[in-house]
Formats: C-alpha cells, structure tokens, sequence
C-alpha cells in the first residue's frame, strides 16, 4: 500500500471528513484491520484564511508547496490537498514535488463525464466559483461549469465562512443551498459539483434533483485506488 500525503486544516472539519472516508475505503476493500497509510500535516487554517481574504495567493503558493515538499520527504507516495479553493495554486505545489499530486477537479471530472453529463453547476466558495482555475480545469475534460448569480453566490460562500467551517450545518442554510441547486437547474445544469470539501456535511443527493458530484467523496476514491495499486488486487486480508 502506497502512502498519501495529505495537506489539511482547510478547514480541519473536511480534513476530518477526508481522513475517515479514506480510512473506511481501504477497509471496505481489503477487510480485516486494515487502514489508509497517511501523513497528515495539518495547517493552521487562521493564517491561510488571512491570505485568501487579502488575496496573496503567492504567499499560500510558498507556504502550500513548502508543506508538500515536506510530505514527499517524509516518505509520502502521492499528495492530495483536502480543500478545493486552495488548488488555485496547485500548479505551485506539483512543482514544488517529485511524486504525483492528486487534483481533486480531475477526480471530480472523471465521475461526471462517466455519468454522461456535460454541464455541471458549481458551488463552492466565492475563490472558486469566480476564479478560473476550477471551471478551466473542468474544460480540459470537456465540461462546462455554469456558477450561481451574484446573491446566491454570496450566501453559498457566507454559509461555508460562517458556519460549515466551524462544524455548524444548519437546516435553514440546507434550504437555501436547495434553493439555489435548483436555479441552477434551472439555467440548464445537469448535474451539481459541491466543489468546497465542507459543503458535504450540508448536502447530499437527496437535496438536489439532478446527479450530485462530492469533491471530498471522489478524491477519496481517487487517492485509496491509487494508494491500494497491488494491493488491492492481492486482496490482502488481516494487518
């Protein structure tokens, strides 16, 4: 089993959601006691937060390839980052590294296009529904990203700052993000990436009408296949 390196905190409460569901995978797959090789690396997510509100994306450029660097010297076969927004810098930390670095836009595209779906609609934080960086890595697999209008953006991302991020899920702020998966339904989505790690403790497929796409829940998957390898198919059974 090959072991993956994670960069997390962003905000710890998805990192914690990443770490069980990869944990399970990986005992759902070999059985026995088995459990996900990992090194965590958790970041103080006050000072990333700063920086994202100031928009010094070369600063968290630095600080994030720094700590993946760190990963792969400590032993770590792959890198993924549990959060969405922060990819925005992801081409910084894959040059920063000699091992391969899991983007979690390429997991997420790889479930959607295997549904048959071309035009997705995005949630996610305010960085990552307006910015580019997203929606033009979802191009290249030959998906359309449509985003929520200025409102609804807003309250998506006040949602996620305001709450999700400290462990609230409110059933009031479900209602809204219904509310606004539907309008982009509406404007012609077929499907919903829930492109913010935090946002599936909120929502689920059973809150939209059209096939849902969980980042944190695809990345997953992604990073336990990739880290099983042989493993996997010698279907190993105890520790």
């Amino acid at each position: 089993m090959k072991t993956i390196g994670v960069l997390g905190g962003m905000s710890w409460e998805s990192s914690l959601e990443w770490y069980r569901r990869a944990n399970e995978a990986v005992r759902d797959r070999l059985g026995g006691y088995h459990s996900a090789r990992i090194l965590l690396d958790s970041l103080d997510f006050a000072e990333i937060e700063q920086l994202q509100a100031a928009g010094d994306w070369p600063a968290t450029a630095r600080i994030l390839a720094a700590h993946a660097a760190a990963l792969e010297t400590a032993g770590a076969d792959v890198i993924v980052l549990c959060t969405n927004t922060m990819h925005i810098v992801a081409d910084d930390i894959e040059a920063a590294i000699g091992i391969p670095f899991l983007h979690i836009a390429d997991t997420t595209a790889t479930a959607i296009t295997a549904a048959g779906i071309q035009t997705v609609g995005m949630l996610g934080t305010a960085f990552t529904m307006e910015q580019d960086f997203y929606r033009d890595r979802l191009a290249t697999h030959g998906i359309q990203t449509l985003v929520p209008d200025a409102d609804d953006r807003r309250t998506v991302h006040e949602i996620i700052y305001g709450e999700l991020v400290h462990g609230v899920v409110n059933p009031a702020s479900r209602e809204r993000y219904r509310e606004v998966m539907a309008r982009l339904v509406d404007g012609g989505a077929e499907g919903i990436i829930l492109g913010c790690t935090e946002i599936e403790l909120l929502v689920s497929q059973e809150d939209a009408s059209v096939p849902v796409f969980p980042t944190t829940a695809l990345h997953v998957e992604g990073a336990v296949g990739f880290a099983l390898g042989a493993a996997e198919a010698a279907d190993v059974g105890g520790a």
